[in-house]
């Protein structure tokens, strides 16, 4: 595989292969996901919706296809959209009487519908979640992290006032940032979007933003408070109380499957993949070594671990291919299982067992009794989900910056890393709330900003571009 620290581009696109995670299709910025890769977003997906629906949301699902007209209702929205929006024009041999747009987000579809089943105050809120594709034709692809077809939720809910709407759009950022933290061990900075920055048509939006292993930012989460904009533009009103019509306040939010590019690119090393306990489509991996074929009690063993294993939940895999014992250990390297238990002839009769968690450079011996075996391996899962979070955040830390504050600094900070092959990270910076200063930093650095965050290490005082008082304490980077 291509070395991650040479070209961390191709050291990713290497092991998602290798690991059989998807493959390209004929369609550009298409893929197929294999089993493995899919199983992953199953994980998240189910620690997602199982949240969701906890706070009161249901699942429902909405066309595909929108009217080019839908579009035409909020100018924002069209404007923001518009550079990617694949148009489906003829059906069945005939030019359609109105393109169609193949959805980017269902935010028009979705209030076209609202519109419909919101009369009184009694309709609200309306809390609704959908599980689908979507579309963006995208200029330049990565698998996972950035497709012209991808998977995604997205929450689409309406309130009888803004209060709510705002605690409504808070509480699932604060879910996706609980997911992405303790379920994915990707350690996250909340905050909020500058303006340039906002989704298309929102009055606010909110992120998550981690950092990869090359100092790149993904933007792991979005959430945003529409205000009355998406409600005028579709008429969602309601009846009140006081017997007056109103415009609802809505809310939209959704994460997708670059969490599973995120968590290879966080977490993954040299010998690929490196999978949280978490959603890791095989747990544990069972390896018989040596001249096993020869003594059959060797498989009989593992087989009853295999069943004490899978009896508690864990999701656990026998290879006992004819593969070299050095092949399976490097595939399933490869392919990130957390755990590998060995067990050999001179193992079996030492009354004893080999295991190697993924993440440590060293095997343990444990000894051969299955109770024990099961206790320790459970407890290795757990222990594993928790070093990678801190691995994570510890490089997190390492680079990210709050000693730059003017743009020369950030040049001389840029060139200093390069000169020593580090990676620049992320910078802590003021702004003044000038969008002509926040696109200078971008065209002269490439570092965009990725949210103001709740709650920073340190408030700047003066604006890393011209030097005038800081309205805002911002995170710059690169992104992808």
């Amino acid at each position: 595989m291509t070395n991650q620290k040479n070209d961390f581009t191709s050291w990713y696109i290497d092991t998602i292969q290798k690991a059989d995670l998807m493959d390209y299709t004929p369609v550009r910025g298409c893929i197929a996901f294999k089993p493995d890769g899919f199983e992953i977003w199953e994980h998240i997906q189910g620690e997602m919706d199982r949240r969701f629906k906890e706070t009161g949301h249901r699942n429902a699902y909405f066309p595909m296809l929108i009217p080019e007209n839908f579009f035409q209702k909020e100018k924002d929205h069209i404007e923001g959209f518009s550079p990617e929006l694949p148009w489906v024009t003829e059906a069945a041999g005939e030019k359609l009487e109105e393109r169609l747009a193949l959805r980017p987000t269902s935010e028009t579809m979705i209030g076209h519908l609202y519109s419909d089943w919101i009369k009184s105050y009694r309709d609200l809120p309306v809390l609704i979640n959908q599980w689908a594709n979507v579309f963006r034709w995208e200029k330049k692809t990565l698998p996972f992290i950035r497709t012209s077809e991808f998977l995604w939720q997205e929450g689409h809910t309406a309130h009888a006032d803004e209060t709510e709407a705002r605690e409504e759009t808070m509480r699932m950022l604060q879910i996706y940032k609980e997911v992405v933290e303790d379920f994915l061990a990707i350690p996250v900075y909340d905050g909020e979007k500058t303006p340039s920055e906002r989704f298309a048509g929102a009055v606010d939006t909110f992120s998550i933003e981690a950092m990869m292993k090359d100092g790149k930012a993904v933007q792991a989460g979005t959430s945003h408070y529409l205000g009355t904009k998406f409600a005028e533009a579709f008429d969602i009103k309601y009846l009140n109380k006081e017997n007056k019509h109103v415009y609802a306040h809505t809310t939209s939010w959704g994460t997708s499957t670059r969490l599973i590019g995120s968590v290879i690119m966080v977490h993954g090393d040299e010998q690929g993949l490196v999978l949280p306990p978490t959603i890791a489509p095989t747990q544990v991996i069972l390896i018989p070594v040596g001249p096993w074929k020869k003594r059959p009690e060797i498989i009989e063993k593992l087989d009853e671990i295999f069943a004490a294993l899978k009896a508690k939940g864990i999701r656990v895999r026998l290879d006992d291919s004819d593969q070299s014992p050095g092949y399976k250990f490097n595939e399933w390297e490869l392919k990130g299982v957390p755990v590998r238990l060995e067990l050999g002839p001179r193992d079996f009769d030492n009354a004893q067992i080999l295991m190697k968690a993924r993440d440590e450079a060293d095997k343990v011996t444990l000894e051969l009794d299955i109770d024990a075996v099961v206790a320790t391996v459970e407890t290795e899962l757990t222990t594993m989900q928790k070093r990678l979070y801190d691995k994570a955040k510890a490089f997190r830390e390492e680079h990210s910056h709050t000693d730059v504050d003017t743009l020369e600094q950030l040049h001389q900070h840029i060139t200093e890393k390069q000169a020593m092959e580090e990676i620049p990270g992320w910078v802590l910076a003021g702004w003044c709330g000038d969008d002509a200063c926040e696109e200078h930093v971008k065209q002269e650095t490439k570092f965009t900003t990725r949210n103001m965050p709740f709650n920073p290490p340190t408030e700047k005082k003066v604006c890393i571009n011209c030097g005038k008082e800081a309205k805002h304490t911002v995170w710059f980077g690169r992104a992808y």
